[in-house]
């Protein structure tokens, strides 16, 4: 006999599990139904009209009144990636500005992806770039976000490809120069670890070693 599924109880079960991003494989072994029966239910009630579900790209989907963490769907929707540039620097309070999209890296292609709430940007960097990240709880949920420190390089890196402008209101009074240094040098870039430093020369700031 085929289950059938009631809105109100999957949106209950899946609060009461925590679940907040899902995909149809996840849905199906949770509410206990076909992987077919999981793609009807999941296709029907993401319509606008359906107010259930969000589809967050193709195999990702979560609960419309239950948003997760806007770092959390910026992991889930593109991985590997983890947030860094406009939208860590903002974060550790580096940029004056206000980031109205969420910006990571990964060491896939570039991609965009754009929610009915949210932007999400990711750049591309070398796979022996991709470190200096760290788990944080955020909201009751574990993200990864970039060190201060990396968000910073990261953001050099593309400052140094030409692909952004540099913003003169940084501010870098909580960076170690020493540990930015040692990020800079995982993208074998000597231009990068010259604007850097010159970065720093401008500001005139003390260089902590630790």
């Amino acid at each position: 006999m085929v289950r059938k599924l009631k809105p109100i109880q999957v949106q209950q079960e899946l609060i009461r599990r925590g679940l907040r991003v899902f995909s149809p494989l996840e849905f199906s072994r949770i509410l206990r139904v076909s992987l077919r029966a999981t793609q009807e239910f999941l296709k029907r009630h993401s319509k606008p009209e359906a107010e259930l579900f969000y589809k967050l790209r193709n195999g990702l989907y979560c609960l419309q009144t239950h948003l997760p963490p806007s770092y959390l769907l910026a992991n889930k929707i593109y991985n590997p990636s983890y947030v860094s540039l406009d939208t860590a620097l903002s974060h550790y309070d580096m940029i004056p500005e206000t980031v109205y999209s969420i910006t990571s890296v990964t060491t896939k292609a570039t991609r965009e992806f754009t929610t009915p709430w949210l932007v999400f940007d990711y750049q591309k960097i070398k796979k022996p770039a991709f470190t200096g990240y760290r788990p944080m709880e955020i909201d009751g949920s574990t993200v990864f976000i970039a060190e201060p420190e990396k968000a910073l390089v990261d953001f050099l890196y593309f400052v140094d490809l030409k692909q952004r402008l540099l913003n003169d209101r940084l501010d870098l009074r909580k960076i170690s120069l020493h540990k930015a240094l040692e990020f800079a040098a995982y993208f074998n870039r000597p231009s990068l670890i010259k604007l850097l430093k010159e970065l720093y020369a401008q500001r005139n700031i003390p260089q902590r070693i630790y």
